[in-house]
């Protein structure tokens, strides 16, 4: 019992309690995030070399992946070109000889000495009279590794410091300290899914003796993340609204009726369902929790403005939080109008409203006046008291903290809350995310919008996207030029960084996408000025250029912004501070330099910002890349114009937590599970946690405290993680 107990405790533990692990190699570890026993537990393989079927070099197919096993013979350095690298691994093992062609690598020339035994994998070729591989993924291997002889050989992201059998030896280390310990998951949980133990499925998830149990310990592992994550969303939910009353609405009310009858446009069928589940949800007493997942140009902003009508006229108010000032504005002006019309009263406030507008917007609130009150962070300042809020909506939720989401909240007793994103967000996402929220869905366009087709051309092939351009100008049309010129590479990409990557290469760089302008905030602006200042010499001297940015001050993006809807600026020069919102109709091209930089939820935001009038539209994304899977990415942007058919084509390629940028809250809780294959594994879990959460959520029976806790540690890595950001995800990482 005392044992259990012991290795139950032992995963908070830091990581300098077990053997071998010196502060040099924790600080080593700490760049990977790495910092507890817990940390080394869950910093599950991304990859397995089956050392159990080594082919040797003269058996290895021509053509074909192979896994081998060899000695290296010598490393040679070559310069095909100023400023590139190649070196040639000659490895032997008895049987021939085989050439591993690394590119930019020199330092290998260093670290692999004459008779380092090593795996390598990857695809077989012949030429030049020799067996080659180019790219493989290299693993060095210790003489005396018994972690990997004739078995499957886990591949751990490593870092600079700790090689890839150190870091073997130091997550078995982990799993032997904790063997033993308390199981979370419930008996009758396990022998209903037919789950392993976890002490099992970690040893097997880290050191599968099979592909088979490597695929059920995954699938144990998976399931207790979800379950974990929707017990703690769940749980925290129904905690806030205790011994709360939420406000029970009047719906159909003469401000509800005249905003439908005065629409000058016909709603979608889509639009007028999430209507009425949003009609039913606020004239219930139970608090509503909804979010509204629609892709780009389907009508959110409409379906919001009935809510605003709900709370209106139910004599309260309804606070509308932008991420962007632009945004925000984008509002007043859209729905605003339709709001008067309806006889509700509105007002706007944001970082850029001047004294004058923000103390009348803040006495408008406090006193009522003010039904409804457009804004960005500016709402969430002290000071700003509404007489009585009713409802909260955020749009692009998750681009705000938890924090700020519940500090908006906190200006009502328990007011009804919408969430809404143009990200699309498959079901089962959704509710892996957002478990204790109801869904609604926009996927029918309104009418009236013209054709977009999206194209990919190379670097060398640009003029076609800007003669594409210039004849939308020649016809009066307007134009975007988006790029990512203001940022910076990530330090993982560059030379000197690649230098420290060290054994675990497989030929790919680690993967980074622009998510919005958050990720390009330390960036020199001048890259971009340069581009619009060229573009305005050089390729359209006969029109109107103008620059937009993340670093420019709001009224500057504002009249920015004010002018290019006039039609005074032709060509917009932007990063993606224009991704959310911005709706001129008159905008009809699109041309997204270094698309390969961006991800495809961003570039998918990016083209919706055209086609939004009658007008076709084209969006020309230029890459400058022959990297397979980053052509493979943005070929499906080609031929994939639906928002949720996209994002289905992204979750099979990257993780859930990627997609949604490191700021989701919870998204960084799920390293293994995978919705497009775990549909049905979420399903359960969310029922699950569900019934769980109904039946004792306070913890009093010994099972759910443990659930709870082990919940509560899970959260706490996460939002660890998360507010690492961007520094974690630009350390050097080896794969």
């Amino acid at each position: 019992m005392v044992d259990r107990l012991a290795a139950a405790l032992r995963p908070d533990a830091p990581a300098t309690s077990l053997a071998g692990v010196s502060s040099a190699r924790a600080a080593a570890l700490s760049r990977l995030g790495v910092h507890t026993v817990r940390d080394l537990l869950t910093h599950f393989p991304h990859r397995y070399i089956d050392m159990s079927s080594l082919q040797s070099i003269a058996s290895a197919p021509i053509g074909r992946p192979a896994t081998i096993v060899a000695r290296v013979h010598e490393v040679t350095i070559k310069r095909p070109k100023p400023h590139f690298e190649l070196a040639e691994v000659t490895l032997v093992d008895g049987t021939g000889t085989l050439i591993a062609t690394f590119f930019r690598q020199p330092w290998l020339a260093k670290t692999l000495a004459s008779g380092t035994r090593i795996s390598v994998a990857g695809t077989v070729e012949f030429n030049y009279g020799f067996k080659r591989m180019t790219m493989p993924f290299l693993d060095r291997l210790d003489a005396d590794d018994d972690l990997t002889a004739g078995r499957i050989v886990p591949v751990h992201r490593t870092t600079e410091g700790i090689g890839a059998a150190q870091m073997r030896r130091i997550v078995a280390s982990a799993l032997s300290a904790c063997a033993g310990a308390y199981d979370p998951l419930p008996h009758d949980l396990r022998m209903r899914y037919r789950l392993m133990s976890k002490s099992s499925a970690l040893r097997a998830i880290h050191f599968p003796s099979s592909s088979s149990e490597r695929v059920q310990a995954r699938r144990r592992l998976a399931y207790e993340e979800v379950l974990l994550l929707e017990l703690h969303l769940m749980r925290e939910e129904k905690r806030l609204e205790a011994g709360r009353q939420a406000c029970v609405h009047v719906v159909g009310g003469a401000c509800f009726n005249r905003l439908f009858s005065g629409l000058p446009f016909d709603l979608t069928s889509d639009q007028m369902l999430a209507i009425e589940e949003i009609r039913c949800d606020m004239a219930s007493e139970k608090r509503m929790r909804r979010m509204l997942l629609g892709d780009v140009g389907t009508g959110k902003t409409i379906v919001a403005a009935f809510a605003l009508a709900i709370a209106a006229d139910s004599g309260s108010q309804a606070l509308m939080m932008a991420p962007t000032d632009v945004l925000a504005r984008q509002y007043a002006a859209q729905i605003g109008p339709l709001l008067e019309a309806a006889g509700v009263e509105w007002t706007l406030l944001t970082g850029s409203s001047s004294t004058e507008e923000r103390s009348r917007a803040v006495a408008d609130l406090a006193s009522g006046r003010a039904s409804v009150a457009f804004g960005t962070h500016a709402l969430l300042e002290e000071g700003v008291e509404c007489r009585k809020c009713s409802l909260v909506i955020v749009d692009e939720e998750q681009r705000f903290g938890v924090e700020q989401r519940e500090r908006l909240a906190s200006k009502g007793e328990l007011p009804d809350f919408l969430s809404m994103t143009a990200t699309p967000i498959p079901r089962t996402l959704a509710l892996a995310l957002y478990g204790s929220m109801s869904l609604s869905y926009l996927k029918e366009a309104p009418g009236g919008h013209g054709l977009r087709s999206t194209f990919v051309v190379g670097f060398r092939e640009r003029g076609r996207a800007y003669d594409a351009a210039l004849a939308a100008c020649a016809r009066g049309e307007q134009v975007y030029v988006v790029c990512p010129l203001v940022g910076k590479k990530p330090a993982c990409d560059d030379a000197a960084s690649r230098g420290k990557r060290g054994f675990e290469q497989d030929g790919d760089e680690e993967a980074f996408y622009i998510e919005s302008d958050e990720d390009m905030r330390d960036d020199d602006p001048k890259a971009a000025q340069a581009e619009a200042a060229f573009l305005q010499a050089k390729t359209f001297s006969a029109y109107k250029v103008g620059l937009l940015h993340g670093r420019m001050k709001a009224d500057e993006k504002r009249d920015v912004m004010d002018r290019f809807r006039a039609g005074e600026i032709d060509v917009l020069v932007s990063t993606t501070v224009i991704e959310v919102g911005v709706d001129v109709a008159n905008a009809t091209v699109m041309i997204v330099e270094d698309a390969e930089r961006f991800g495809l939820a961003q570039l998918h935001q990016l083209r919706g910002r055209v086609g939004r009038g009658e007008l076709p539209a084209q969006v020309y994304l230029v890459a400058a890349t022959s990297d397979e899977q980053a052509r493979e990415r943005l070929d499906a942007m080609e031929r994939i114009d639906d928002g949720f058919e996209l994002a289905e084509f992204d979750l099979a390629h990257r993780r859930e937590g990627d997609i949604l940028g490191n700021r989701q809250h919870g998204a960084g809780a799920l390293k293994l599970v995978n919705v497009v294959r775990d549909g049905a594994l979420v399903e359960a879990a969310h029922a699950d946690a569900a019934r769980m959460v109904a039946a004792d959520i306070e913890g009093e029976t010994p099972e759910m405290r443990i659930l709870y806790h082990e919940a509560d540690v899970m959260f706490a890595q996460c939002e660890s993680v998360r507010d690492r950001g961007s520094a974690k995800r630009k350390a050097p990482v080896r794969r």
